[in-house]
């Protein structure tokens, strides 16, 4: 089976790869970390990936998180995707990271998402965070990091 840790760069998504690989040494499973970028720079500006006046490089912005994913779990695969755009006029980028990260789970067959999150648990759906929806699924069981390292 396999660990899957949707990866933002966060202190918290820090600690959930922490566990999760600690998690996956002991049980003999393997991690991913999946980065998610979204075709959206505003949503970049937003969490802090990038200044207001830089260019949005998503190529960039992946080989970043890589090399920061590599430092904090050397033995992690991993993985980024680009969400193509939903058709849906609603959908926000939460909505095509959760879709996202749904269909990678779906496709490893993972068998614990490992979320670092400050809402899931406190607000129902909170807007910023893929953290509700994605501990909704029963595909999964889900470990919840509310508190970084």
């Amino acid at each position: 089976m396999t660990l899957l840790v949707p990866f933002d760069g966060s202190d918290l998504a820090a600690t959930a790869l922490s566990r999760a690989t600690e998690f996956g040494e002991s049980r003999d499973e393997d991690v991913v970390a999946l980065t998610v970028i979204p075709d959206d720079k505003s949503f970049a500006v937003e969490r802090g990936w990038i200044n207001a006046g830089e260019p949005y490089e998503i190529d960039r912005l992946r080989a970043a998180f890589e090399e920061r994913v590599t430092d904090l779990a050397p033995e992690a695969t991993f993985r980024c995707e680009t969400p193509d755009g939903s058709d849906a006029l609603t959908a926000t980028a939460i909505d095509d990271i959760t879709r996202t990260v749904r269909r990678v789970a779906g496709e490893l067959d993972v068998s614990i998402v490992f979320i670092g999150t400050e809402n899931a648990g406190r607000i129902s759906t909170p807007v910023t965070s893929v953290g509700s929806p994605l501990s909704n699924d029963p595909q999964y069981d889900v470990h919840i990091v509310r508190h970084a390292e």
